[in-house]
């Protein structure tokens, strides 16, 4: 296996784009959401959505427990969505504390959203520090107005 060069590869990857979302789950009461910055459309028949999470992340074991979650993707002012959701948050805290949202059939829905994709995961897959998540999309909700946010790295090899 050949050597590679970490600032090479980094650079290379920060060139693929990517949409951001808040992703979102619920279980027994509970329920959590997350800025997903990795998200990417997966399939056509069925439509499916991968997404990746941080091993460890508590919206992880939601997800896992619920079978389902949901995506709720940002307009192209992200400031906000990123401030808010940005510090992360555990199972017992209010991760929707003066947010307008509703609950969804994947988790919860945030009611300004340009689109929420509401899922049934398919699988998930150890990606090393992350877990890749497909989830098959069981409904969804567009907005016509409006641009979603969409995102490009400085480096590929971190946040």
């Amino acid at each position: 296996m050949s050597e590679y060069s970490a600032e090479q590869v980094g650079r290379a990857l920060a060139r693929i784009p990517s949409g951001c979302a808040i992703l979102t789950a619920r279980h027994e009461g509970r329920r959590s959401g997350m800025l997903a910055s990795w998200i990417q459309q997966a399939g056509f028949d069925p439509p499916a959505v991968s997404v990746a999470v941080k091993k460890g992340r508590p919206i992880e074991e939601l997800m896992d427990a619920a079978g389902s979650f949901a995506l709720n993707l940002i307009g192209d002012d992200p400031a906000p969505m990123f401030r808010h959701f940005g510090r992360g948050y555990g199972l017992d805290d209010d991760a929707f504390e003066r947010l307008n949202v509703t609950d969804c059939d994947g988790g919860v829905a945030l009611v300004d959203a340009m689109a929420i994709l509401n899922c049934r995961v398919a699988g998930k897959y150890d990606a090393g520090d992350h877990w890749i998540y497909v989830g098959h999309v069981t409904d969804a909700k567009a907005r016509d107005e409006g641009r979603p946010y969409v995102h490009l790295r400085k480096n590929g090899m971190n946040y």
